[in-house]
């Protein structure tokens, strides 16, 4: 922590190793991308379910000259004991190959799947926080988990389910057409047009799957809000009115459910009565050649088995389609709503910002928030290299905006903001943000330890470093008191913690990270006013090479700053030293009397209820 004359290397901090390709937004494409850059386990894949599926095919072939052996005009012992022999060696290989099939599955799905979901997280985590604040965190989270879920159960429909008909459907109008060429053409056009059908029955069902799927996703993340909120829940006795809604919910999801449930079931019904009267048809016609003597009881044999082999198959193929496209609903959902264009995004061959003394500049800058009035109208302002600022103002004047400009967290409509001379618009975010500390008012923590939620500011950090950190932001006092001192769990969200108590965590973890701009802002607002006091003077003196900018509501804790800019209306109406503005008796010397005049009241009303 503050490592003097230290230089970091802030233009790699963040940098991500891969990005979720742009023109993905189609769930075909976005699955092939994944397969090819696999293309070689997935091809080995491939041709290993086809030699299995091509040894079954065999395998009735072995059967039918088996029958013939012990049964035909000629019947032959020693031909009979070679096909058998054969027949068993098939039987042998087969299971060989689907038990390397079954590994090869496992070592491509899951290797994809984890790529996947962390381009889908890369991309995720590239929105900005206008998109997380419409999206529910746990809808958002399981649809990235699930859809690694959804390409896992596409590959296995492919290579057990859809794979092993088609090739049994080649084998055996190869075998068809030796027999009788007729069956050959009536088998292949039944399995054509029937599978056809249904595939495209199954498009027309997609927008159910997708919308059950959405539904789902949208029902887990109000399920994760209120888990999430049950403070507030039993705070408000409101169980059994949560229970209400989420019951609500909950049967509108099934009422969803059940509509894309059955819409599949009447697609595998009718298919069924489609099989039973083809394969009706084949057997009448089989026994009807081998009562004319055109064809031997073999023949007969392996007509049957492939018969019902390739029927089954063509539905298992058909219904497995329809099955495919309800997770490729699942996955259009995901990208739908993950893949979606960022609205903030770096320009093509951005540099990484060259970290420099943490000047801060904007020039003619306006900005008004999506659908909003302007909040900021025209600001230019100069911060030098290792200046402190506070910036206080009425609520809603505009103080926050300028602190998100700074970090890029949104665009403005007009003007410019510069940091070290460069424009923030023009270098990558990554680095950006590596060169910048922020203390937000709401503090966010991990489910983590008190060590690892500190040591997020610089994960390469010594604990010693650490611990430095925290005795730095008045943590050590309240973390010796936990149950495991650092290696605490706070729970999620910090929830095991004060809001101040939080807060000083949220500060060490910025000074860990010793950038050279550190904002705060409302940093210090859950602590009370004396040591919110002593903590901004300690990080003005350990800052004093660093450039501090502090949006405060407490105008006291910002006496030992350099400059105060007073923002009103999104303008700065003015700034200079606290002393300086106090003797104007202009907007902050008021803000000023009407802060000291209440606790000055507070104070009255404590030493009177104790008297």
């Amino acid at each position: 922590m503050l490592r003097e004359g230290a230089t970091a290397d802030y233009t790699d901090r963040g940098q991500l190793p891969q990005r979720l390709p742009q023109n993905l937004l189609h769930p075909g494409r976005f699955i092939w991308h994944y397969i090819l850059q696999r293309r070689g386990q997935f091809a080995t894949l491939a041709a290993t379910v086809m030699l299995a599926a091509g040894c079954a095919v065999a395998v009735q072939y072995q059967m039918k000259l088996l029958v013939d052996a012990m049964t035909g005009p000629v019947r032959s012992e020693r031909v009979a004991w070679a096909v058998l022999s054969v027949f068993i060696g098939l039987i042998a290989t087969e299971s060989v190959l689907w038990r390397i099939s079954g590994w090869l599955t496992c070592r491509t799905t899951v290797p994809a799947g984890v790529r996947m979901r962390l381009d889908l997280f890369e991309h995720l985590s590239g929105h900005s926080l206008r998109y997380f604040a419409d999206n529910l965190a746990g809808s958002l989270g399981q649809r990235i988990t699930g859809t690694a879920g959804a390409f896992g159960v596409l590959t296995n429909t492919a290579v057990w389910r859809v794979a092993p008909p088609l090739v049994d459907f080649v084998g055996a109008t190869l075998i068809f057409s030796v027999i009788d060429g007729r069956m050959a053409v009536a088998v292949g056009a039944y399995v054509v047009v029937a599978t056809a059908g249904l595939i495209a029955v199954g498009k027309k069902g997609r927008s159910l799957h997708a919308a059950y799927y959405g539904e789902q996703s949208a029902v887990a993340g109000e399920l994760t809000d209120v888990i999430s909120n049950m403070w507030a829940v039993k705070a408000f006795s409101a169980r059994k009115r949560e229970w209400e809604r989420l019951r609500n919910e909950f049967e509108r999801e099934a009422s969803i459910q059940r509509k894309s449930w059955m819409y599949t079931e009447r697609t595998r019904a009718c298919y069924d009565i489609a099989v039973w009267i083809m394969a009706t048809v084949m057997l009448c016609w089989a026994v009807s050649d081998w009562s004319r003597g055109t064809i031997t009881p073999g023949d007969v044999v392996v007509i049957s088995s492939l018969m019902f082999r390739i029927l089954h198959g063509s539905r298992d193929v058909a219904i497995a389609v329809v099955d495919m496209f309800q997770q490729l609903g699942y996955i259009e959902d995901t990208i739908r709503a993950v893949g979606q264009t960022h609205s903030i995004t770096d320009s093509t061959g951005a540099p990484a910002i060259i970290p420099g003394g943490g000047t801060v500049e904007f020039r003619d800058v306006s900005f008004a928030y999506e659908g909003k009035h302007t909040v900021l109208h025209h600001v230019d302002l100069a911060i030098r290299s290792g200046e402190k600022i506070g910036v206080v103002g009425p609520s809603g004047a505009g103080k926050t905006s300028i602190v998100n400009l700074i970090q890029r967290l949104y665009e403005p409509q007009s003007g410019e903001v510069l940091i070290d001379g460069q424009a923030v618009g023009r270098v990558t975010q990554d680095s950006l943000r590596a060169v910048i500390s922020v203390v937000p008012q709401e503090i966010m923590l991990f489910h983590r330890s008190v060590l690892d939620n500190i040591r997020f500011g610089r994960p390469e950090a010594s604990d010693d470093e650490i611990y430095r950190a925290a005795r730095a932001a008045h943590c050590d006092a309240f973390v010796g008191r936990l149950p495991q001192g650092y290696a605490t769990m706070l729970g999620e969200r910090g929830v095991k913690l004060s809001g101040g108590q939080r807060q000083r965590i949220g500060i060490a973890r910025a000074l860990l990270k010793d950038s050279p701009l550190l904002i705060l802002d409302e940093a210090t607002s859950a602590l009370d006013t004396e040591s919110e006091i002593h903590v901004h003077r300690n990080m003005v003196e350990l800052l004093r090479r660093r450039t501090v900018i502090a949006v405060a509501h407490r105008l006291s804790t910002l006496a030992a700053f350099d400059r105060i800019l007073v923002i009103h209306q999104g303008q700065i109406v003015e700034q200079g030293t606290p002393a300086e503005l106090r003797r104007r008796g202009t907007l902050f010397a008021r803000m000023w009397r009407l802060q000291a005049e209440g606790l000055s009241m507070s104070e009255a009303k404590t030493s009177k209820s104790m008297g």
